[in-house]
C-alpha cells in the first residue's frame, strides 16, 4: 500500500500543474474578454430560448400524425434549446473573429464552442439507450470523458486513475481499469439492445416465421449477444478468461440444484417455443385464469385478462398442466347458448329467429352460420341450444354472449314468442272438524291473467 502512495502523489501533482497552467493562461487580458464574451452568449442564449420555446411548443403540438421517435426528438431539442444556441451564437463568433483577428483571440470561445457541441452530441448519442439509469451514467461519463479531452487534462486524469489500483500477486486492477470496462460494457449492451430491436422487427416483418419462430429466434440472439458483451467487459479488465473453466463445473452444479425451478421454467419456454403448443395472441384458459398470451418470456408468459389484469404464469406451469388453447390450429371458438320457450310456439319459428339474432350480432362469425337445434322437451318449456362461432376470443365472451341474448330477446318481443317460467300459489284449506289448515299450489286467475297480459305462460 506504501508504494502505491508516491505514484498517486505524482499523478495528482501533475494533473495539479496541468489546472493551474490552465487558470493563468485564463488571467490573461485577450482571455478574459473572451470569457466575458462567453458570459454574454450564455446570457443571449437564454434569452434567445424564452423566444423561441413558446414558438417550439406550439409547432411541436400542430405535429400530429408523427412517429414517436420523431415526437421524441423533438422534446430533445426542446430541451436542450439553450445549449444548442449557445454553441451556434458560439461558431458564428469564432468565424467572424478569425476573418478579421488573430485565431488565438477566438480559442477560448472556439474551445467553449466545441465542448457546447460534444454535450450537444453526447445528448443525441445516447438516446439509443432504452434504460433511463443506464442512460444517465454514460451521459455524465461521456460528458466528463469530452470536457477532460478537449481541456487537455484527460492524460493527467488518467494517470491518477491508474495510480489507484489494488495489486494482488500478478493481476493488477486500477479505477481506470474498472471505468473503462463499465464503460465498454455499457456500450455494448446500449448495442446489443439496438441490434436486438431491429432484428425482431425485421422478424417481425417475415410473414414466413411463426411468432414462436420469431420470439426464440430474438431470444438467442439476445443471449449471444449479452454474452459477447460479457466477454469483451471482463477482458477490457484484464481477467484472465481460461482460467475461470476450473471453475466452470461447480458453478454449473451449484445453478442446478440452486436454481432448479429457474432453470425448470427455462427449458420450459425453450420447449414451448419449440413445439409451438402457445404463442403470443393465442387466448387460453389456465385455472380460472382466461386471457390471451401478450408475450413470452424466458422465465413465464405474460396473460392478459378482459378486466386488465396481467398475469405472470411460470413456463413450467404451460408445459406441466391443463391448459386449454382456444385459437391453437385455428381462430374459430364456438360458443353454445341454452334458452327455453313455451309449447305454444311453432319450434321451427323459434329456430329461424334465434338463427338471425345470431347473425346480426357483428362479432358472430358469417363464415360457419349459427345453427340451433331442440335438444328436450321439459317439463314446463321446450329447450333450446343455439351454437354459433367467433374469431376474436381475446375481445372476450361473457360479452359476446351477453349481445346474442339481447338480440335474442328483441326477436322474441318482435314475433310474440314466449319465455315460460315456473309459478306457485300457496292456498290455505281450512276443516270444519279439526280445524287444520292444508296448503295447496294452484295459480289463482288474477295471477294468470297478470301473466297472459306480460306475454308469460304460466306453469300447469
Amino acid at each position: 500500500m506504501e508504494s502505491l502512495i508516491p505514484g498517486i502523489a505524482d499523478a495528482s501533482g501533475a494533473l495539479w500543474s496541468q489546472i493551474t497552467v490552465f487558470f493563468k493562461l485564463m488571467l490573461l487580458p485577450h482571455r478574459l474578454w473572451q470569457a466575458a464574451a462567453i458570459l454574454a452568449l450564455v446570457l443571449l442564449a437564454h434569452l434567445l430560448r424564452a423566444l423561441v420555446r413558446p414558438r417550439l411548443d406550439r409547432w411541436l403540438r400542430t405535429r400530429k400524425g408523427w412517429p414517436k421517435w420523431r415526437l421524441r426528438l423533438g422534446l430533445l431539442v426542446r430541451r436542450k434549446l439553450r445549449v444548442m444556441i449557445f454553441a451556434a451564437l458560439a461558431w458564428a463568433v469564432v468565424l467572424v473573429m478569425r476573418e478579421v483577428t488573430w485565431p488565438s483571440r477566438s480559442q477560448l470561445i472556439a474551445l467553449a464552442a466545441t465542448v457546447a457541441t460534444a454535450w450537444v452530441a453526447i445528448d443525441f448519442g445516447v438516446r439509443i439507450i432504452a434504460n433511463p439509469f443506464l442512460r444517465r451514467i454514460v451521459r455524465w461519463g461521456a460528458w466528463i470523458w469530452a470536457t477532460l479531452y478537449l481541456m487537455g487534462l484527460l492524460d493527467p486524469m488518467r494517470a491518477v486513475l491508474d495510480s489507484l489500483a489494488l495489486d494482488v500477486g500478478t493481476f493488477r486492477l486500477s479505477l481506470l481499469d474498472v471505468l473503462r470496462a463499465v464503460a465498454l460494457a455499457a456500450l455494448l449492451i446500449a448495442v446489443v439492445r439496438v441490434l436486438s430491436r431491429l432484428i425482431a422487427a425485421s422478424l417481425a416483418r417475415n410473414a414466413d416465421l411463426s411468432p414462436s419462430v420469431r420470439v426464440l429466434t430474438t431470444k438467442i440472439v439476445q443471449v449471444a449477444l449479452l454474452a459477447v458483451a460479457v466477454v469483451f467487459g471482463l477482458q477490457a479488465l484484464g481477467l484472465d478468461l481460461t482460467g475461470l473453466t476450473f471453475f466452470s463445473g461447480a458453478i454449473g452444479l451449484g445453478l442446478g440444484f440452486g436454481l432448479q425451478k429457474v432453470v425448470s421454467n427455462l427449458v420450459s419456454g425453450i420447449i414451448i417455443l419449440l413445439d409451438k403448443s402457445i404463442k403470443p395472441g393465442d387466448v387460453i384458459s389456465l385455472g380460472d385464469t382466461f386471457g390471451w398470451i401478450d408475450a413470452l418470456g424466458a422465465r413465464y408468459v405474460s396473460v392478459v385478462t378482459r378486466d386488465g389484469k396481467e398475469y405472470l404464469i411460470p413456463n413450467e406451469d404451460l408445459v406441466t398442466g391443463q391448459v386449454v388453447n382456444w385459437s391453437h390450429t385455428d381462430e374459430f371458438v364456438r360458443l353454445d347458448l341454452n334458452f327455453r320457450a313455451s309449447y305454444h310456439d311453432d319450434p321451427h319459428l323459434v329456430s329461424r329467429i334465434a338463427i338471425e339474432a345470431a347473425a346480426h350480432v357483428p362479432r358472430v362469425c358469417e363464415d360457419r352460420k349459427p345453427v340451433c337445434w331442440v335438444i328436450d322437451f321439459g317439463e314446463s318449456s321446450v329447450e333450446y341450444l343455439l351454437r354459433f362461432w367467433i374469431t376474436d376470443a381475446q375481445q372476450g365472451l361473457t360479452n359476446v354472449k351477453g349481445q346474442v341474448f339481447l338480440s335474442l330477446w328483441d326477436g322474441f318481443r318482435k314475433h310474440g314468442v314466449t319465455i315460460p317460467f315456473p309459478q306457485r300459489e300457496v292456498r290455505l284449506l281450512h276443516q270444519q272438524d279439526t280445524g287444520t289448515t292444508i296448503a295447496a299450489d294452484e295459480p289463482t286467475p288474477a295471477d294468470r291473467a297478470a301473466s297472459i297480459r306480460a306475454g308469460m305462460v304460466p306453469t300447469e
